[in-house]
């Protein structure tokens, strides 16, 4: 006995209960409906349930009880949130607090204002070797290992660079620091890349939202280094601020081996290569090294340009540094929900971030052309949109690479996780190594006015081109989509001729 539906039977065109001399209309109309229907779900993904659809086999999905239980976040999440907040301030901290103070000192010891550049970029540079090697070799080394070996590295050389003001000054003291500068970014690169890589495991669904929220340690980080920096610089001198957040990483690292979660994984056929070759990838690689290199721009440069301009002391010109990481701290988490919640608009975010941020960096100095009086008031206001305007552009980069990559036949997995975030730490890398290095010289040469509108052209063409590629992008598809209904509409006049025949 067929138990079938009678919907599903006209469906089927088994509907024999109607009169004969409509039977051929209803069939006629049967296959187009199920045409339509076929046309429908080719444009759903792959993963989407059939409009109205419900769950009812117990395979299917959780029921709805089980989805509310899901919304809160289990132990392994929050040991999960706790590790990479640990390894987003304490490194973050480390790497800011050089700031304030360290060009001054290595002025004293015999470094030119383009080594000084170098020393802050050469970090950027090794990064970025690290981020192909440990994003590639993820699986095989393992995420808990290579997270809590990065820690454990990155906290003992920060130690050590604070005992670089017994070496000599000249070439031993500078190739000291590009030795102690290389080995932390090293091992910072191999905590990050693992550390971004469980958080979007533990968390598939959020992604930019979760690591918005880890910005703002990133960018408490960068709130904290430089004042904490500048205070303990001019209350116990150079040796100090090192060993103090050295220690604290270092105390961290026995905390993380015991609360973070092993996740195992396949490994995956996919590399850099085929990811990065992806045009869309390959735009949004562009716009992280414009960000960057926008953030690297200002280590070597802002606080010389602060003590010759307004004459603060070292420990305010910490403070000047906390307008820019306060907002990008405050806003990340914000963009990131946004993202999450409204895929859509992350297109949109990223070019109006691109195009805000040249704005800022073209009234930094101000540029000479603009003929504006700099004022320390508006520095501190300028910096502060920057931040803002960074975390508009950069949160969304993320989930947007993840989402390309996975609609090009990308694994999901810790494989392709660890590519993904491989790939945006090697692009972050280039940019920090590009924007000291150049801002360095370009300081020295023309000074930090017309610096930093250079770099702000930086941002404004990849805001452009972003913005082109997205125009591009949505004409493709469109032009796609009225060719599917083109192709639909003669497939249906041919049925209909076909049935009347």
């Amino acid at each position: 006995m067929d138990h079938t539906s009678p919907a599903l039977q006209k469906e089927n065109g088994q509907d024999v209960s109607i009169c004969g001399q409509n039977r051929s209309w209803l069939l006629v109309d049967n296959r187009l409906s199920l045409k339509k229907k076929k046309k429908k779900s080719l444009l759903r993904p792959l993963s989407a349930p059939p409009p109205g659809a419900t769950r009812c086999c117990p395979g299917d999905g959780p029921p709805a009880g089980a989805m509310e239980t899901s919304r809160r976040l289990s132990r392994e999440q929050i040991f999960v949130l706790i590790s990479a907040a640990s390894i987003n301030l304490g490194s973050m901290m480390c790497y800011s607090i050089l700031g304030p103070f360290f060009p001054k000192e290595a002025e004293k010891k015999g470094a030119s204002n383009t080594v000084i550049g170098t020393i802050f970029g050469c970090y950027a540079l090794f990064d970025f070797l690290a981020s192909l090697v440990f994003g590639k070799y993820l699986v095989h080394i393992g995420a808990k290992f290579m997270f809590v070996a990065g820690m454990f590295v990155s906290g003992a050389v920060t130690v050590l660079f604070g005992l670089l003001d017994q070496v000599p000054e000249g070439p031993v003291f500078i190739a000291m620091c590009f030795l102690l500068r290389i080995t932390d970014a090293i091992s910072f690169e191999a905590a990050i890349t693992a550390s971004s890589s469980i958080v979007a495991k533990a968390f598939p669904n959020n992604v930019a939202t979760v690591l918005g929220s880890l910005e703002t340690f990133s960018g408490l980080g960068l709130v904290l280094g430089p004042p904490l920096g500048g205070f303990l610089y001019q209350s116990f001198g150079y040796e100090v601020p090192f060993i103090f957040l050295g220690c604290i990483v270092l105390l961290m690292v026995p905390l993380n081996m015991c609360i973070l979660p092993n996740y195992e994984s396949d490994k995956g056929k996919h590399s850099f290569w085929k990811l990065i070759t992806l045009p869309k990838v390959a735009f949004l690689s562009f716009v992280i090294t414009s960000f960057s290199s926008c953030f690297g721009f200002l280590d070597p440069t802002l606080s010389l340009f602060v003590l010759e301009k307004f004459n603060l002391p070292a420990g305010y010109v910490g403070l000047v540094f906390l307008g820019l990481a306060l907002s990008y701290a405050i806003s990340s988490p914000l963009v990131g929900l946004l993202s999450d919640k409204m895929p859509h608009l992350r297109k949109w975010l990223l070019v109006f971030g691109n195009l805000t941020l040249a704005g800022c960096y073209m009234l930094l100095g101000p540029a000479p052309f603009l003929h504006i009086k700099s004022q320390l008031w508006l520095l501190v206001l300028i910096l502060v949109i920057n931040g803002i305007s960074a975390g508009i552009g950069l949160i969304p980069t993320f989930p947007e690479i993840l989402s390309c990559a996975h609609e090009n036949g990308f694994e999901e997995g810790l494989s392709t996780l660890g590519l993904v975030s491989g790939l945006f730490g090697a692009m972050w890398s280039v940019g920090a190594f590009v924007g000291p290095t150049l801002g360095g010289f370009l300081y020295e040469k023309i000074g930090f006015e017309w610096a930093a509108a250079l770099q702000g052209l930086w941002a404004l063409t990849s805001g452009l081109a972003m913005g082109l590629f997205y125009l591009l992008e949505h004409l493709r598809r469109r032009r796609r989509s009225e060719l599917q209904n083109i192709l639909g509409t003669e497939e249906e006049r041919t049925a209909l001729l076909s049935d009347e025949r």
